[in-house]
């Protein structure tokens, strides 16, 4: 007789385990062996790709993602003699070499790369990235601000202040959706832009980048631009991640230099600059990159305030945060609010920061502060899920490789060419006219003398670009060329000296003697911010000035050609407003140009022949001097109280300015209702007449005043705009709306609402209180939103 026995529990349990085990190990042998990895397999969502993922990240692993390098090619050009750890401009490494990069990327130890030029080295990291052990591509940035035009042979658009002289925010839709395309032929995923800085020092190189001084348009244009980039989630292989930027205060430092301290009350902070930010959330944008600058005594890239309690928590911002360049060292050897990279690199991640743009040390520094228990690992989990759930949304992980033989016919296309001329034909800005422009067709063969050191070259296409192929460029002066020939005209060009810095006396006299012989002379002035002519550079990043003139001899070339008699037409190309009075006062003809992209020339040129209407307005307001700063139309009542005792307190141009070869009226302003409450929306409608003889287009502006107040507010405020095709004697309804939101402030309390009292609605033409038609509107109740 056999005897059963009881099995003890513990038994059961240990085989129970194992069993429990062995069936786990031939499920995961069978998922590896057979299927994959869940994290390569396409066909799983992205969530169950990234827990998987994340599942087999060591700390290191995760780490590793949240650091990027410049690419192999942009480190070469480094100075190893260099003293500093880093050479700040060039990215050179000093403890690292080309071949320790490659073996870091080769290894997984890189999550990012910036500065990548060219498709073939793009391709050629994302095969060093395929034979790490988890096989994570490389996320490729670069700053496409205007176009890829880092990249040689791509489309070059207007620079961001001229697209916001067009008034139109489906410009930057469309230019955002076409640089996606140029960006991943190029193998490239994400870009560096928009700058929504809110513009309030023009003395600021960086101008340039912006959309102006008006929170509300920067707003707006920055979020088109974002959802162009993204259109919708950038899921999917033509879209790129944007990069809203600089995290905060960058366009208002003490001084208007670069990366110098912000000092900004919470009011203006939540009434001009958190704006733009809210609408570049609430457009989806993935990245924000945090300012080089301090603000308010706290380092940016250290602030938890900003990046963890206002954007995260409070505007409910889901993508990831990055450094800027080196600015994360910086918190240690600038700011002085760390002993040395490894504390500096801990207060920045515990502070909100996600990715460190660029070099060694910061990841030994992360995993450190982990392993010592001081920073947190749900922190670094974090960071590594939305930099990894970026790649798995791109596609990256089933196309990390660019085609290089379909790469040409995707860049500079004829879709794209066409956005960049027309973009640039209606940013351009009339600023003055006698009368002497259009420039007429003739049979007499007149001609026209263009000089200037802007007139020939590349400094159309501004700050960010790579030198781009002479036929791919139209300079103003082979605008001019080609069209002025057509309508009967001879056109030579003298080159005065290109350097802005070093223009010499005897070019200048001897441009004046062969102005002398032409009927026309159109001289191109302005600023360089071509950043691969550094030395020559008068504008652009880190280039600020302490004047807002024409920079060096510019203005006695302008003099001495206007001493001969001949009319003179002066094209501003530049960055940054310039304020020379004397151009206004002596000058028959100023047009303002910014910097207009590939085909600048061409829009330059069917500007000055009448073969284009000009249409654009002014993004900001032109001081007739530095002296005058701070100058913004929509500056507080008692800004103007008192006067200059040898200034005028009136502006150059104000913003919101500009000129046509037509005239336009205005009927004063109705609304559809004479209060409002906390649902419902008022329709405000204003007729516009183009009372000329040539078809235009007119942007039409709405701005507000709060006439009572608990805190001060602005004398105006823009609301809504719009551009208005109007053919010659034709009259057209044009209609904004407004909501609670249109009219709330902060109070005395901080408590964001409309206050109840009466409101003035205008419109008109620009802010110039000439140009505006007035309506009231009442609201009854306080409103809080």
């Amino acid at each position: 007789m056999r005897i059963l026995r009881k099995k003890h529990p513990l038994i059961s349990m240990i085989k129970a385990i194992v069993l429990s085990a062995v069936l786990m190990l031939l499920v995961s042998f069978k998922t590896t062996k057979d299927d994959g990895p869940i994290y390569l397999d396409p066909s799983k969502s992205v969530e169950e790709r990234v827990a998987d993922l994340m599942s087999r990240m060591t700390l290191e692993d995760k780490v590793y993602q949240m650091n990027q390098f410049v690419g192999l090619e942009h480190m070469k050009k480094g100075n190893p003699d260099d003293d500093k750890e880093n050479n700040d401009a060039q990215g050179f490494y000093k403890t690292l070499s080309v071949n320790d990069v490659s073996k870091m990327c080769e290894e997984g130890k890189i999550g990012s790369f910036l500065h990548v030029l060219t498709a073939k080295e793009a391709n050629y990291l994302q095969e060093l990235a395929l034979k790490s052990p988890l096989k994570i591509p490389v996320l490729i940035g670069i700053d496409a601000i205007h176009g890829n035009a880092l990249v040689s042979g791509t489309t070059v658009y207007p620079s961001p202040i001229g697209l916001a002289s067009t008034w139109d925010d489906d410009f930057l839709y469309s230019i955002g959706k076409q640089t996606a395309k140029e960006m991943r032929a190029t193998g490239s995923h994400w870009t560096f832009t928009p700058n929504i800085d809110v513009l309030r020092d023009p003395r600021w190189g960086r101008v340039g980048e912006t959309f102006g001084e008006d929170t509300f348009m920067v707003g707006n244009m920055g979020a088109a631009m974002i959802q162009g980039f993204q259109q919708g989630d950038f899921t999917g292989t033509q879209k790129v991640i944007a990069c809203a930027k600089h995290l905060l205060g960058g366009g208002e430092s003490i001084n208007g230099l670069n990366a110098a301290p912000a000092d900004i009350s919470l009011r203006t902070l939540r009434e001009v600059h958190f704006p733009p930010y809210k609408k570049a959330i609430d457009a989806g944008v993935y990245s924000i990159m945090a300012a080089h600058n301090e603000l308010n005594g706290v380092p940016c890239h250290m602030n938890k305030w900003l990046m963890t309690d206002v954007l995260r928590n409070e505007l409910n911002f889901k993508g990831f945060y990055v450094s800027d360049w080196l600015d994360i060292e910086r918190i240690n050897t600038l700011h002085h609010t760390a002993k040395d990279m490894k504390e500096a690199s801990f207060l920045s991640v515990d502070a909100g920061m996600d990715m460190h743009m660029h070099g060694p040390k910061f990841t030994d520094a992360i995993i450190a502060s982990v392993k010592e228990g001081k920073l947190s690992i749900n922190r670094v989990n974090d960071a590594c899920r939305k930099i990894l759930k970026a790649k798995f949304k791109l596609g990256l992980f089933e196309n990390r490789f660019v085609d290089l033989e379909k790469k040409k016919e995707l860049l500079f296309t004829e879709e794209h060419k066409a956005t960049a001329l027309e973009s640039a034909r209606k940013g351009i800005v009339l600023l003055k006219n006698n009368g002497i422009l259009p420039l007429q067709k003739t049979t007499s063969k007149k001609k026209i003398f263009v000089t200037g050191p802007n007139a020939n070259n590349q400094s159309i296409l501004g700050d960010w670009h790579a030198v781009q192929p002479d036929e791919n460029v139209t300079t103003i002066y082979e605008g001019i060329k080609t069209l002025g020939e057509t309508k009967g005209y001879a056109v030579n060009f003298f080159n005065s000296g290109e350097n802005i810095r070093n223009i010499r006396d005897s070019k200048i006299k001897e441009a004046a003697k062969k102005a002398r012989n032409a009927d026309y002379a159109i001289v191109v002035v302005g600023d360089n911010s071509m950043r691969y002519k550094w030395k020559d550079k008068t504008a652009g990043e880190n280039m600020a000035r302490a004047s807002l003139n024409l920079f060096g001899k510019q203005l006695d070339l302008v003099k001495a050609i206007q001493k001969t008699g001949t009319p003179v037409i002066i094209v501003l190309v530049n960055g940054k407003p310039i304020s020379e009075p004397w151009l206004e006062d002596n000058i028959p003809a100023i047009l303002e140009a910014w910097e207009p992209g590939s085909l600048g020339g061409q829009a330059v040129a069917e500007v000055l022949f009448g073969a284009v209407n000009p249409s654009g307005k002014l993004p900001l307001t032109v001081a007739r001097s530095v002296g005058q700063l701070r100058m913004i139309y929509n500056h507080k009542p008692a800004a103007y109280f008192h006067k200059y005792a040898e200034e005028k307190k009136t502006p150059l141009y104000p913003f919101g300015f500009g000129l046509s070869y037509t005239n336009y009226k205005y009927s004063a302003p109705s609304l559809s209702n004479n209060t409002l409450n906390k649902k419902n929306e008022i329709t405000v409608t204003v007729e516009i007449t183009n009372t000329g003889a040539v078809d235009g287009e007119e942007i039409a502006q709405l701005y507000i005043r709060d006439n009572v107040s608990s805190a001060t507010r602005a004398v105006k405020e823009l609301k809504g705009y719009k551009r208005v095709a109007l053919q010659a004697g034709e009259t057209k309804k044009v209609t904004f709306l407004l909501n609670a939101e249109s009219l709330a402030f902060y109070d005395i309390n901080m408590v964001y609402c409309v206050e109840p009292g009466e409101f003035t609605i205008m419109t008109g033409a620009s802010s110039n209180s000439n140009d505006l038609k007035k309506v009231v509107l009442t609201i009854n109740n306080k409103i809080e939103l």
